[in-house]
């Protein structure tokens, strides 16, 4: 089928200064669809091409107009105050909202086309109309999703899961015990209780946008970092927390962070608050206070290189099965067959 996909970010490496997260993930998803024969044209700016210069090749098709598609697909975005709730063409403004309001309105509404709603960030309230509309399907990252909606996980490429070598990881130089990569934004109850205690203990390093940081004078941040350093800097870094916001943690929605690390080797540290957590990690490496953390890191470095560390790192590569991108497409393909008969039926509906 001929799918509309509004997103707003990158394919590609994109600019530093963005908290884009879907570059992890997204481009996978997007050439697994064209795999399997979908044509995709994209609905919102080519940010690629405009802000950081990149020509991505002829295979990836935008339009800022409106197209005939089969289906719409939305990765939601909501009023961000002084980003895109401003008026078009004020400083700072994005257009990514007005743009989507745009496409609802003609390909949801008016035309009843298929729509599928990816809410990656958990924004799409829980009364919202759009989950009572009928040509409307809503996906959430969560392995408990909110009653009504699909299960669509963060995808890892078959290729990067099947190529990683636990041995030769666990070998690697990781000098720097304790490392993060990600951005504040609701972030600051976990930091606080299980990551900013263990800094105080070991070497570390913040990456990120961390734009209130004085309760943590004792914390390395670095700033914003290119999206193709955090590779690098996870290489060599012993181990990891993975910081949930709270909606997060309570439905089990596991961010890309967990395979960014672990592809690098780094071991994901998980607090146990967060639901469905033994099938994120293995329970060696589920923590309950900040202590917890230090003594955990601690263990670490006493079996750095050894083959106890590398069948954690394995254990933890096994817990990824979870994300593979094969399986993530086969879950999405489900649900554009669930749409595209929902739409019909609606359409049936109100011809008759």
């Amino acid at each position: 089928m001929k799918i509309g996909y509004s997103f707003w970010g990158f394919l590609g490496n994109g600019i530093t200064n963005t908290p884009d997260g879907g570059r992890s993930h997204r481009r996978p998803l997007i050439d697994a669809l064209l795999g399997r024969g979908h044509e995709i044209v994209f609905l919102q700016t080519d940010r690629d091409r405009t802000e950081a210069g990149d020509a991505l090749g002829d295979q990836y098709a935008f339009d800022g107009g409106i197209p005939d598609i089969d289906l719409l697909f939305l990765e939601w975005r909501w009023p961000i105050e002084g980003r895109n709730t401003s008026p078009c063409g004020t400083v700072g403004h994005t257009c990514d909202l007005h743009r989507q309001a745009e496409l609802l309105k003609h390909y949801t509404v008016r035309r009843r086309t298929p729509t599928v709603i990816w809410d990656k960030d958990r924004q799409l309230r829980e009364d919202s109309i759009w989950r009572r509309t009928p040509n409307v399907t809503v996906c959430e990252a969560a392995l408990t999703p909110t009653p009504g909606a699909h299960r669509l996980l963060f995808p890892i490429g078959d290729a990067l899961l099947d190529g990683a070598d636990p041995v030769a990881m666990a070998g690697e130089d990781r000098r720097t015990p304790l490392g993060y990569a990600g951005n504040q934004y609701d972030r600051d109850d976990a930091f606080d209780r299980f990551f900013a205690p263990a800094a105080a203990r070991f070497e570390h390093w913040v990456g990120g946008k961390w734009t209130r940081t004085e309760r943590w004078p004792h914390v390395s941040f670095l700033g914003r970092i290119p999206f193709a350093d955090v590779s690098r800097l996870y290489s060599g870094t012993l181990a990891t927390v993975l910081l949930l916001p709270e909606r997060y943690a309570a439905a089990g929605q596991m961010t890309q962070r967990i395979f960014e690390a672990v592809l690098a080797g780094c071991l994901p540290l998980a607090p146990a608050g967060i639901k469905h957590v033994e099938r994120f990690v293995p329970e060696d490496l589920v923590v309950t206070t900040g202590t917890h953390v230090i003594r955990r890191i601690a263990a670490f470095q006493q079996i750095a290189g050894s083959q106890q560390h590398a069948e954690l790192i394995s254990d933890c590569l096994g817990r990824l099965e979870l994300f593979r991108l094969s399986r993530q497409s086969d879950a999405l393909e489900s649900v554009l067959d669930t749409a595209t008969n929902a739409g019909a039926a609606q359409r049936q509906a109100v011809a008759r």
